[in-house]
């Protein structure tokens, strides 16, 4: 199972992620868990200093940046 780790504080580009993740996920038939991480400290804790960003089994795989769900299959793939 696919740890998938959003950071960010709610913002929409955050939210938008999250969404596109979930879309992602559900479309490639991956068994995930999809974790909001919105506490500040605990999104420093992770080295990131711009939202929101994404990371996968606590590994960061972007940072910044809203991909389309498709460019996230291929990241989640």
């Amino acid at each position: 199972m696919k740890k998938i780790q959003i950071l960010g504080t709610g913002c929409p580009k955050c939210k938008k992620l999250y969404n596109n993740a979930k879309e992602a996920a559900d479309q490639l038939g991956i068994e995930y868990e999809l974790i909001k991480v919105e506490d500040i400290k605990d999104i420093a804790a992770f080295g990131v200093m711009m939202t929101p960003a994404l990371a996968i089994d606590g590994e960061i795989k972007l940072v910044g940046k809203v991909p389309s769900p498709e460019d996230l299959k291929i990241i989640l793939g």
